[in-house]
């Protein structure tokens, strides 16, 4: 009996803890929570099919709360039929609905590392290269914001005079706070972007800079101690300039951008992105857009399964490894930037 007992404590204590989650998926994570939750969805193959039957009668129960002013003519053998008597067709609805419920808990935050496959361990390495510098936003001093492409570096450099910020390498999107004491001057390899007020993104490429304007206006030349400095060009809201890094070369037209234009320059910055009933393969497609690493769902099925869920754009990492984790899909990686997501079974 004691020893009973005690079998059944660590059951218990799962299940009281994946009742903890639900309710706290229900008021919405942090990203602290939603971390934890990840790793604590991997510890044990249990935690995933727990908090799935503890989250499925949460939502069962609301169902039935609603039936009054809902209820359809014809009766719904499924609603409170038990788990292993579910129809066909209930049974592929229950499936549906717990896809749905644990695509909705991707949230913001979620860096984790790949699951350990001993068939695949090289390529999970180099997918953990491929997505280890995260985008990443910073608040300066003066209250200017900065988002930055993964693997974008920089430098500020303030003075009572002057805002400075020195692009390393990579790209950033910046929204300046106004001040026209102190001008602000991005310099990306000698080509400077001048703001007082405005919102741009600076590109630095391998033989050029990018400069797209999002908002006001931003004056775009070299700096002073490059030779043959031209005379600054003044760049518009959704307008587009490149600057090659070698002097000599032919410099391009200034393009104006659409809206379409203008959101697909803009594509790396982390969005959240909102799905109401959306088949995961429109899901991976929007991600895909959005990241250096695409998903491909290896089985034509998969991309009819049904998501509600808020994402955030760059957490392709954190997508794979609840959907692998909760619900026994199989990450293959196939490269550094390729993942191929199969039925596990």
């Amino acid at each position: 009996m004691n020893r009973e007992m005690r079998s059944a404590e660590p059951t218990r204590a799962i299940a009281h803890e994946a009742a903890l989650w639900v309710v706290r998926h229900e008021r919405g994570l942090t990203p602290a929570e939603q971390d934890a939750f990840s790793q604590w969805l991997s510890a044990d193959p249990r935690h995933g099919e727990v908090w799935r039957d503890r989250r499925w009668a949460w939502r069962e129960f609301d169902r039935i709360a609603g039936l009054p002013a809902v209820v359809p003519a014809a009766p719904d053998p499924d609603l409170l039929a038990p788990r292993g008597m579910f129809s066909s067709r209930g049974h592929s609805r229950w499936l549906a609905r717990s896809l749905v419920l644990a695509a909705a808990a991707v949230m913001a935050g979620m860096i984790l590392i790949p699951a350990d496959h001993s068939s695949d361990t090289e390529p999970a390495r180099a997918l953990s290269t491929a997505l280890a510098a995260p985008c990443e936003r910073l608040v300066l001093d003066d209250g200017s914001v900065v988002e930055l492409n993964r693997g974008a570096r920089l430098t500020v450099e303030f003075s009572p005079g002057l805002r400075r910020v020195r692009l390393e390498r990579g790209e950033a999107h910046f929204v300046v706070a106004k001040d026209s004491a102190r001008p602000f001057v991005v310099d990306a390899a000698g080509v400077t972007a001048r703001a007082v007020g405005t919102a741009f993104n600076v590109r630095l490429a391998a033989a050029s800079v990018e400069v797209v304007v999002t908002e006001g206006r931003v004056a775009l030349g070299r700096a002073a101690d490059a030779p043959g400095v031209p005379e600054a060009r003044l760049l518009e809201a959704r307008q587009r300039a490149v600057l090659p890094l070698d002097h000599a070369a032919p410099t391009d037209p200034v393009s104006d951008l659409t809206e379409t234009d203008l959101a697909q320059h803009l594509a790396w910055q982390p969005r959240f992105l909102d799905f109401s009933d959306a088949p995961l393969g429109e899901v991976v497609a929007r991600l895909n857009q959005r990241n250096p690493v695409q998903l491909v769902l290896a089985a034509p099925a998969l991309r009819e399964l049904r998501i509600n869920a808020t994402i955030r754009s760059d957490n392709i990492e954190g997508f794979v490894r609840l959907l692998e984790s909760a619900f026994d899909l199989r990450a293959e990686w196939r490269s550094e930037t390729e993942i191929a997501l199969r039925p596990g079974r």
